[in-house]
């Protein structure tokens, strides 16, 4: 795959995390449910925000609960499976033990 498209695929991925994240950080049921679960203080987050690995975790994060999955991608007007997929390119490649 040309190193054009990565990067390109690589940079939606992270807006989507971005978006992921404010559409957590609207409600506060859920922004409080996700600080729980990452440990993060509310003045932290936007600092996380600039690592690609927490970007990966808020997408893992959104994922990982199908209701929330469906929630945001109906909220973003995205399918799902497009979510999982800048999810995946995120979090880079499975390792062998992952795909056994």
């Amino acid at each position: 795959m040309p190193r054009q498209t990565v990067t390109g695929q690589q940079q939606r991925a992270e807006l989507l995390a971005v978006e992921a994240l404010g559409f957590i950080a609207a409600d506060a049921e859920r922004l409080g449910r996700f600080l729980v679960l990452t440990g993060l203080e509310p003045a932290t987050v936007r600092t996380a925000a600039r690592d690609p690995a927490f970007l990966a975790a808020v997408l893992d994060h959104i994922v990982g609960d199908e209701a929330l999955l469906l929630a945001f991608a109906r909220d973003s007007g995205l399918d799902p499976g497009e979510i999982v997929r800048g999810c995946r390119i995120l979090r880079g490649p499975d390792w062998e033990r992952d795909t056994a």
